[in-house]
C-alpha cells in the first residue's frame, strides 16, 4: 500500500475539504529551501512551510541543539520547576523586546499564545475588581483556532459553526489610507467608555486575511488611544515576528508598544511547536497576591519543553548572525524587483510588500475570497513547476526561508509570472 493510500485511510488534514481536495503531496525529505517528494522531485518551499521555517530545513545548528538537549533534559514539569534553557530563552527574548515587556509565559503554539494573552488581559482587570470585559479587534483578523482566538478573529468563513459560543467583540474596519481618520474616531468612541479590557491586532500585516498591510503610523495612533483610556494592548506577532517585516518584530516600527505580545512560528524556526506570551511588569504585578486564586491558573503539558527551548535558543543564535539580516535585506530587494514585474501583468491587483512578504490579488469575477476557484488552479500549476505555494484564495504571496538564494527566489517569481500570463491569455 502506498503512503498516499495509507494516509487516506487514517489521516484528517487541516484546512482541507477531504472529499474534493485530491491526493496530498508526498514529501519524504527536506533540506535548505527544498522539499523532496516521491521520486526525489524537488519543490521550492516558497511559503516557509506555513510561514514558520525561517532558516531553511535541516539546519545543522538546530539539529545539534536538539541532540545536545535530549542528552541533558528531554522534558520536565514546569509548574514549580525551572531549567537552564527556559531561563536562557526567556532572558534572550526579553532582551530583544521593548523594555516594558518583561515576563515570559510558555505555551505550545500561536493559538495558545494568543489565548494566554487574552486570559491575562481579562484576569488583569478581574484581579483589580475593574469591570472591563469588552474587546476591540480589526475586521479580517485571524488569531488562531482555539475558542478565544476565534472569538477575536474574522466572523464567518472558517468559524461559522462556532460563532454561537464566541464572546462579543467590537470590530474596527481594516485601515485603508482613505478612512484611517474615521476608524480612529470610531476607536476613540469605543475606548472612551472605559470598559474595554483589551485591543488585539496583528501588527502591520493581517496574514490569513490575505497578507493585508497597513501603516505603523496608524497602529501607533490606535495603540495610543487604547492606552489613553486604560485598556491593554496585545500584538499578535505569531506571523510578523522574527524578521518577516524586515525587523525582528513588527512592533520595532512603532513608537507605542503593546502590553502583551504573542510569539510562535519563527520562534523555533518551524522545527518544534512552541508559543510565548510576553507581558509587561505591570500586567504581571496584578497577579501577585496572598490570594492563590489571583494567580494565573493556566498551563500545558509541554510548557517550556527543554528541547523546544533549546531549538528556540538555536534559532536566536542564527538571528544574531549578521548574515541573517543581510539575507532578509536581499529578499526585500528581490521582492521589490518582483513587484515591478508583477505590475506589468494586467490580471494583477494591489501589489504590496512588507519585509520578506510580497503579496497581490489575481483579478477574478468572484472578487476577493478565500474560496476562489483560482486557488486550486494556481496551486496545481506551481507544484507541476516545482514550487510549493499555497494561495489564500485569489491572493498569492511569497514569504520564503531567509536562506533562499537569488536563483531560487527568481525561480519562484518566474513560475508565478508564467502562471499569471496563462491567466492573461485566457481572459
Amino acid at each position: 500500500m502506498s503512503l498516499i493510500e495509507r494516509d487516506k485511510k487514517v489521516v484528517w488534514h487541516p484546512f482541507t475539504q477531504q472529499q474534493t481536495s485530491g491526493d496530498p503531496l508526498e514529501i519524504v525529505r527536506a533540506e535548505g529551501v527544498i522539499l523532496f517528494g516521491a521520486n526525489e522531485k524537488e519543490y521550492i518551499d516558497a511559503n516557509s512551510s506555513w510561514w514558520v521555517n525561517v532558516h531553511g530545513h535541516a539546519h545543522p545548528h538546530i539539529g545539534k541543539a536538539i541532540s545536545d538537549q535530549f542528552q541533558t533534559i528531554d522534558h520536565v514539569v514546569f509548574a514549580g520547576v525551572t531549567h537552564p534553557k527556559a531561563v536562557e530563552l526567556a532572558e534572550r527574548i526579553v532582551a530583544k523586546l521593548p523594555a516594558k515587556l518583561q515576563k515570559v509565559f510558555f505555551s505550545d503554539n500561536g493559538s495558545t499564545a494568543v489565548e494566554v494573552g487574552l486570559k491575562m488581559a481579562f484576569q488583569y482587570f478581574h484581579n483589580q475588581n475593574q469591570d472591563r470585559k469588552r474587546v476591540v479587534a480589526l475586521d479580517g483578523a485571524y488569531h488562531g483556532d482555539t475558542f478565544g482566538a476565534m472569538s477575536v478573529g474574522q466572523r464567518g468563513y472558517f468559524n461559522a459553526p462556532f460563532e454561537p459560543f464566541f464572546f462579543d467583540v467590537d470590530y474596527l474596519d481594516f485601515p485603508t489610507e482613505e478612512d484611517q481618520d474615521a476608524i480612529l474616531s470610531h476607536a476613540r468612541k469605543l475606548f472612551e467608555m472605559e470598559d474595554v479590557a483589551v485591543l488585539i491586532v496583528e501588527p502591520l500585516v493581517q496574514g490569513a486575511a490575505g497578507m493585508r498591510m497597513y501603516s505603523a503610523e496608524f497602529l501607533d495612533q490606535l495603540t495610543a488611544i487604547a492606552h489613553q483610556f486604560g485598556s491593554l494592548v496585545i500584538f499578535d506577532e505569531v506571523m510578523t515576528g522574527f524578521g518577516r517585516t524586515g525587523k525582528l518584530f513588527a512592533m520595532d516600527f512603532c513608537e507605542h508598544k503593546p502590553d502583551i505580545v504573542a510569539l510562535s512560528k519563527g520562534l523555533t524556526a518551524g522545527v518544534i511547536p512552541m508559543g510565548l506570551t510576553v507581558a509587561s511588569q505591570k500586567v504581571y504585578d496584578a497577579f501577585l497576591s496572598e490570594e492563590k486564586t489571583k494567580a494565573f491558573l493556566h498551563g500545558h503539558s509541554f510548557t517550556a519543553n527543554p528541547i523546544a527551548c533549546a531549538v528556540a535558543c538555536a534559532s536566536l543564535d542564527i538571528f544574531d548572525q549578521k548574515e541573517t539580516f543581510e539575507n532578509i535585506a536581499s529578499i526585500e530587494s528581490w521582492g521589490n524587483d518582483f513587484i515591478e514585474e508583477l505590475n506589468t501583468v494586467s490580471c494583477v491587483q494591489n501589489t504590496r510588500q512588507s519585509g520578506t512578504i510580497v503579496a497581490f490579488e489575481i483579478e477574478t469575477r468572484e472578487g476577493n475570497t478565500y474560496f476562489s476557484d483560482i486557488r486550486e488552479q494556481a496551486y496545481t500549476y506551481f507544484l507541476e513547476h516545482g514550487v510549493l505555494l499555497r494561495p489564500l484564495g485569489n491572493t498569492l504571496f511569497v514569504n520564503p526561508p531567509y536562506s533562499i538564494s537569488k536563483k531560487e527566489y527568481h525561480r519562484i517569481s518566474s513560475v508565478i509570472i508564467n502562471f499569471l500570463l496563462t491567466i492573461d491569455s485566457v481572459s
